[in-house]
């Protein structure tokens, strides 16, 4: 959700660098740059507070990023080696200038930016007004802020770091807090529930993060922390210890990615960018995972295999575009291993009684890793003893740490809110966990798996295909601008399909749109069609399940004769198709079950297109945060 950055270091400021012409940059340089790259998590509004010798000095501005910029550049911050950065995601109380982090307690001695919810605030809230705190937001982010500040000055003794401590344990709900206090220069001080933080590590100077992207550009090293931690940075020290005082540690890892990898390359948008990603993100995501003779060789998995061989349901968990990766991932597992598979949205899951067991597997899927209904909902599963497997793209986050085994996707930085590269690799993901299952119970001859994994191979060069030719489908997004409704049909794994490529229009043009599986069209939908309405049809391949290719024709001749405009995404070579539909947008031949990698793609183009087209923000749709980390 919100982006956060803190830094204690020595490095002059740009414009001191400049004088001894060295290329370091001090904090508020160093808390920008990593506000840019975290600005997908949250755009709101954005602040920054720095340690100078004369105390706190803050900025903050409601919107995008760009004005806080203009407003630092209108009143420029004193030299400092100390600082902390938020983007915000606004929840209690809208995106103004007086709701913007960081909020200011303690004569204006105290600065805490906070990522989350404060459950209780409310009720601290009220006590604290009693003491005589006042309060200029709506946030519960400047009660903490209060909370901390009375605790500094009473019971905590002028210690932040034990004031820190003394706060979280008043504190319920899900929180990354950061604070700097003016009497303790060169200290950051930060609390994790519920909630991501990562530390850098530097020479001479140390960082903090909602992810790795706020200060890639200094360091590729960090540790990740676990939950219910607190951890101190200087310059030269990070000390770590749990709310209570007991020292703690955390996992030291390597960022494998660089800066540039977050960057748009040359596209005018993360988005497209990630789109024409895709190639590589499910090939990488392939990459060493399986030996010679085509055995697969998931070694991230923790599980032993005995007790995999004795699953006898697995249930995915899941939110918006991850879970209609498991509703593909349902189709295919099935099919290959004979083992029931449901699907869940991981906010349903926990409040419906749910029966699971030692047989259940957990598949948990969540891009960024920190998704809070899925991460409550692994910690029921757990409680429950199902053993859990998480499929997620973020190294060292929360869902994988608290999961019996994971299979990281390999798709890079994923930057844009709406998911394009991380959805395709999540599929991808899950083909392979599928296929190790049918290995381990022997449900598939290995030269079957092998067939497959060759397959699966060949499929990064046909999304290329697909993104090669997608100037068709862009001219008719731009065509398509004013549209105020759009349809999507499909069948077995088109369904899931259809319903992803509605989500996307949804998310980033703003328009009504809406995926059904086209069996149930004359059930009820079919009430929708009208003269020059638009339907997206993703038609099964000709050359497998014939009866479905059939069913799916009818059902485009059944919307064509109300008025319907028909898009069809079909195979190369099906021109059955070509004499219902408008227009007719083909992609390479793939096995049934793989289809997904390819069908998607031409409805990730068209959504961006056309929001592009209408002159939105594809890379920041409002409304939306690229990690929901709260419930």
């Amino acid at each position: 959700m919100c982006g956060i950055v803190g830094y204690a270091g020595r490095r002059p400021s740009a414009a001191a660098a400049e004088q001894v012409k060295s290329h370091e940059h001090g904090a508020l340089d160093v808390v920008m740059e990593g506000l840019r790259r975290l600005e997908y998590r949250g755009y709101d509004s954005a602040g920054v507070a720095v340690l100078t010798d004369n105390g706190i000095e803050s900025r903050k501005k409601s919107g995008k990023l760009a004005n806080l910029v203009a407003e630092l550049t209108a009143a420029p911050l004193p030299e400092a080696t100390t600082g902390i950065g938020h983007t915000r995601w606004a929840t209690h109380g809208g995106p103004t200038d007086e709701n913007a982090h960081p909020h200011l307690a303690d004569e204006g001695r105290l600065a805490l930016i906070h990522n989350g919810i404060i459950e209780n605030f409310a009720e601290l809230k009220a006590e604290l007004l009693d003491a005589g705190a006042q309060f200029l937001s709506e946030t519960d982010t400047e009660v903490a802020a209060a909370l901390l500040a009375a605790i500094y000055r009473g019971e905590g003794g002028g210690d932040l770091a034990l004031s820190m401590q003394l706060a979280c344990r008043r504190l319920e709900g899900a929180f990354t807090l950061l604070a700097i206090h003016a009497d303790s220069p060169d200290v950051v001080v930060a609390a994790r529930r519920n909630s991501p933080l990562v530390v850098g590590l530097g020479d001479g100077e140390n960082f903090l993060g909602s992810d790795v992207s706020g200060f890639i550009d200094f360091t590729r090293r960090a540790v990740e922390l676990g939950q219910d931690q607190i951890v101190t940075i200087t310059p030269e020290t990070v000390e770590i210890t749990d709310f209570f005082g007991n020292p703690a540690t955390g996992t030291e890892f390597e960022v494998n990615w660089d800066a540039a990898a977050a960057e748009k390359g040359g596209y005018p948008s993360f988005m497209e960018k990630e789109i024409n990603d895709q190639p590589q993100a499910v090939g990488d995501t392939l990459l060493g995972r399986s030996d010679a003779e085509g055995r697969l060789t998931l070694d991230e998995l923790r599980i032993d295999p005995e007790e995999l061989k004795s699953i006898n349901k697995i249930m995915v968990l899941a939110c918006g575009t991850s879970a209609y990766a498991g509703q593909v991932a349902k189709y295919a597992i099935e099919h290959w291993c004979r083992i029931p598979v449901e699907v869940e949205l991981s906010h349903e899951f926990r409040y419906r009684d749910p029966i699971v067991d030692g047989n259940t597997l957990i598949v948990a899927i969540s891009q960024s890793g920190e998704t809070m209904d899925t991460l409550m909902a692994v910690r029921y599963a757990k409680e429950q003893g199902a053993k859990v497997l998480a499929i997620c793209n973020t190294n060292g986050s929360t869902i994988p740490r608290e999961s019996d085994a994971v299979l990281y996707t390999h798709a890079g930085p994923e930057i844009a809110v709406a998911s394009t590269k991380a959805f395709l690799a999540q599929i991808t993901a899950a083909y392979l966990l599928g296929l190790y299952l049918a290995q381990l119970r022997g449900d598939k001859f290995q030269g079957e798996i092998k067939d497959l994994l060759t397959d699966l191979a060949k499929v990064p060069a046909k999304i290329q295909q697909v993104l090669d030719n997608s100037g068709q489908i862009k001219e008719l997004a731009e065509m398509m601008a004013d549209t105020k409704s759009v349809l999507f049909l499909g069948r077995h794994v088109g369904f899931p399909v259809a319903m992803e490529g509605a989500l996307k229009l949804k998310e980033l043009a703003y328009i009504h749109a809406e995926g059904f599986a086209a069996g149930e069209l004359k059930h009820g939908p079919i009430a929708l069609i009208e003269e020059g309405q638009p339907v997206f049809v993703v038609v099964p391949s000709p050359r497998g399940r014939d009866s479905l290719h059939a069913k799916v024709v009818s059902n485009i001749q059944e919307i064509r004769a109300r008025g319907a405009k028909t898009i069809v995404i079909a195979e190369e070579g099906d021109d059955a198709v070509k004499a219902y539909a408008e227009y007719v947008f083909y992609v390479p031949e793939t096995p049934t079950l793989l289809a997904p990698l390819l069908t998607t793609v031409p409805l990730q183009i068209f959504a961006c297109a056309l929001a592009t087209a209408k002159g939105f923000d594809v890379d920041q749709p409002r409304n939306l945060a690229k990690s929901v980390t709260v419930e």
